[in-house]
């Protein structure tokens, strides 16, 4: 079954504190939105990815991200719209009848992993609606509006999202379809799928899958590539 990745990446550089959009600022000399895209072009379940960006970079983020960095499974890149949401439905509206699998993964979230794409297709093959996260390991209170605690809530049950988001295709296009007519717009993929009805499955991720939107993120990421880089090191001098 057809596997299509939709990345979206409408970001602008303004958290950033730069004018430049944070998908293009370099991690490690290479932009965010590579590191990210590779992952896909290796991982051995997708077959398409649609890159959706906004308007006015489609030009470039094809000569100077897809060409320039030879990522041949890219077979879209898509002009987005005002909110994530919008931009995910226009990679929606991109995909055929002849893929059976969405993946919806942020465009900066490079650190997300081959082995994490393909157990989410699979997962997603038998579940029909699969999300990665991770167990929230802080303390939780619940705080009322002047600043004053609540309660202490029960952390067991909680997690925090990631993406790779991924579904059976007709899923989530109905999902989206839905909330379009109710003019719904979710916090993410998953909670449109939440809403009609459909039960959706969350399976470990990593907590090196940060996604990177202030210059305190573009820090702790050259720090994970170092450590990726040195454990890699490691084991290749163990052989």
């Amino acid at each position: 079954m057809k596997a299509v990745a939709i990345i979206p990446a409408g970001g602008s550089g303004k958290r950033m504190g730069n004018e430049i959009s944070k998908q293009y600022l370099l991690l490690d000399g290479i932009p965010i939105l590579v590191h990210t895209l590779r992952k896909f072009e290796k991982a051995s379940v997708i077959d398409d990815v649609i890159l959706v960006v906004p308007g006015d970079h489609i030009e470039y983020s094809r000569r100077m991200i897809v060409e320039e960095y030879h990522l041949s499974k890219v077979r879209r890149v898509l002009a987005g719209g005002r909110e994530r949401q919008d931009s995910v439905k226009n990679g929606l509206d991109a995909v055929g009848d002849d893929s059976g699998i969405v993946v919806i993964h942020d465009g900066v979230r490079p650190f997300v992993t081959e082995e994490l794409i393909n157990i989410s297709v699979h997962k997603a093959l038998e579940d029909g609606a699969v999300v990665v996260g991770v167990p929230v390991s802080d303390t939780v209170k619940s705080v009322d509006g002047d600043g004053l605690i609540e309660r202490t809530v029960d952390r067991e049950s909680l997690w925090l999202t990631q993406t790779p988001q991924t579904f059976r295709s007709e899923v989530i296009k109905t999902a989206y379809r839905k909330a379009c007519d109710d003019n719904f717009h979710g916090t993410d993929d998953a909670s449109l799928v939440e809403r009609i009805g459909i039960k959706v499955r969350i399976i470990t991720g990593s907590r090196d899958n940060i996604k990177i939107t202030t210059p305190e993120d573009i820090a702790v990421g050259e720090g994970i590539i170092k450590r990726i880089k040195s454990e890699e090191l490691r084991m290749k001098n163990e052989k």
